[in-house]
């Protein structure tokens, strides 16, 4: 019932249904549980990702907090915002720091 009713509300938006209370209720339960799961991969993917600041990370990668910018602008380096901060995730700055190694060994 619930992928059926969601299916037909995303092709027929402005369709009217008359739907059972106790359907309705199955499926707010079901999106709720799906968005609980979603949330907790996220919770998940935060504690196990270690996070440094702007300075941090223009130190460890010896750049300007400019070169951050342009490199978040081209998308080489992103940052993510957690409490309004910008932070950047270690497994991005290794694998920069990865490739600037690896263009050094081969110069």
């Amino acid at each position: 019932m619930n992928n059926t009713v969601i299916k037909l509300a995303k092709q027929c938006p402005d369709l009217t249904l008359a739907i059972k209370a106790g359907d309705l209720l199955e499926m707010v339960e079901t999106c709720i549980d799906k968005t609980r799961k979603e949330l907790e991969k996220v919770i998940v993917e935060l504690n196990s990702e270690e996070y440094y600041s702007i300075e941090q990370v223009s130190k460890m990668l010896n750049v300007s907090k400019s070169t951050l910018w342009a490199w978040a602008n081209k998308k080489y380096l992103e940052p993510v915002h957690i409490g309004g901060k910008r932070m950047y995730r270690m497994s991005d700055i290794k694998r920069i720091m990865e490739t600037k190694t690896n263009k050094k060994l081969s110069a």
